[in-house]
């Protein structure tokens, strides 16, 4: 198989790492971004960004135009997450979630859409989620802004399309990570009228995405969908969720709503 230069977002951990450390093991040539270093031996070239400072990501474009003049492929992976109630969720963490899942892909997308149409069978995969289409009670802005990257990369993929440059959104499910335990919950007032139902709520997710899927088996999904000519506008990650997003299609929204809330919501 042919080696692609590809740049993976969100490279210190979680699926990111895991999409990296996979790439290179295939033989590409993997740029890995974040923030702070990842622990441990690692054998992608890591560039230390804050995907939320405008400047830098301006830099990283210049580092990889200079050493490359190009990249094959571009894997928005990086993402934060809040737990609370919509009423009680402060607007600093509303902005920052949105800085971070949202509006630094786009711009990091933006930089790099000319280094991708210098590239072979260019592609931009971004990492959305399963809750921006089942929308479950106290992670509203999480799903918002999963919802925001679907529409993103479908208006994208229709613009890009004479350039041949192709779009998809992989959206995984409950995964084991850190992304759990690193997900920024709302401080509740003792007297709060959703507190119980919250910790219940949070409680269960955290449950599910310790039993999850390993990120391994979202990076070999890449790992694939890197060499596809075209690629599905989205792509759910297991059995049991492509089998939910058929399901929302067919039932009643009242009956899917009803059963969220019996999961999540009481």
């Amino acid at each position: 198989m042919t080696s692609k230069i590809v740049l993976v977002t969100g490279a210190s951990s979680g699926i990111g790492r895991a999409t990296a450390e996979y790439l290179y093991e295939k033989g590409h040539f993997v740029y890995g971004l974040s923030r702070s270093k990842p622990m441990g031996d690692f054998s992608f070239v890591h560039l230390a960004c804050d995907l939320t400072d405008s400047e830098q990501i301006v830099q990283i474009k210049a580092i990889i135009e200079k050493e490359c003049g190009k990249i094959d492929v571009l894997v928005n992976c990086a993402g934060v997450g809040i737990g609370g109630a919509i009423e009680e969720t402060e607007r600093k963490d509303i902005d920052w979630l949105f800085s971070v899942n949202v509006q630094s892909v786009i711009q990091l997308t933006q930089e790099m859409i000319p280094l991708l149409r210098k590239g072979t069978n260019p592609k931009i995969i971004n990492i959305g989620s399963i809750a921006g289409t089942l929308v479950i009670p106290f992670q509203a802005f999480y799903s918002m802004s999963k919802a925001s990257l679907s529409a993103f990369s479908e208006a994208l993929r229709l613009e890009l399309k004479p350039f041949k440059i192709d779009v998809t959104t992989i959206l995984p499910g409950d995964t084991k990570t850190g992304f759990t335990l690193h997900r920024k919950v709302t401080d509740s007032k003792a007297n709060s009228l959703y507190k119980e139902r919250m910790e219940r709520s949070l409680k269960k997710m955290e449950q599910d995405e310790q039993h999850g899927k390993s990120p391994l088996t979202v990076a070999k999904k890449i790992g694939q969908l890197i060499h596809r000519r075209i690629m599905p506008v989205n792509v759910a990650i297991g059995f049991e969720y492509k089998l939910f997003l058929f399901l929302k299609r067919i039932l009643p929204n009242r009956f899917v709503s009803w059963v969220l809330y019996q999961m999540y919501g009481k």
